[in-house]
């Protein structure tokens, strides 16, 4: 599985939720199987959103397109926010962890 990944800042939530919402890219058509929307906690006027895509063709292709959007938004104006298209990542290992059957998970009661 391949992602794009993108950061942008944002003013306010209401501002990339307009962006991600407007869709711009046609996600769907585009070959988007997945999207994640982060903010890092210790600066939460950044965005990161990462688009994942089934084949790296598809990826890149985004990629182009977004840039291209990119460079038509800020040829707008200083005042339009934009997108940083950070760069297509592949993903190598992805796995999962649950709490052992053994152990009690802090957020219950242990059984008497």
């Amino acid at each position: 599985m391949y992602a794009l990944r993108i950061e942008c800042t944002a003013s306010d939530r209401a501002a990339w939720e307009r962006a991600l919402g407007g869709d711009p890219l046609g996600r769907g058509a585009a070959g988007v199987r997945r999207y994640r929307v982060m903010r890092p906690v210790a600066d939460p006027g950044r965005v990161l959103v990462d688009l994942d895509f089934d084949d790296l063709a598809r990826a890149e292709e985004a990629l182009a397109r977004l840039r291209r959007l990119r460079a038509r938004a800020a040829a707008a104006g200083p005042e339009a926010e934009v997108a940083e298209v950070v760069e297509v990542v592949e993903a190598v290992e992805t796995g999962r962890y649950r709490p052992r059957p053994d152990r009690p998970r802090p957020d219950r009661p242990r059984p008497d």
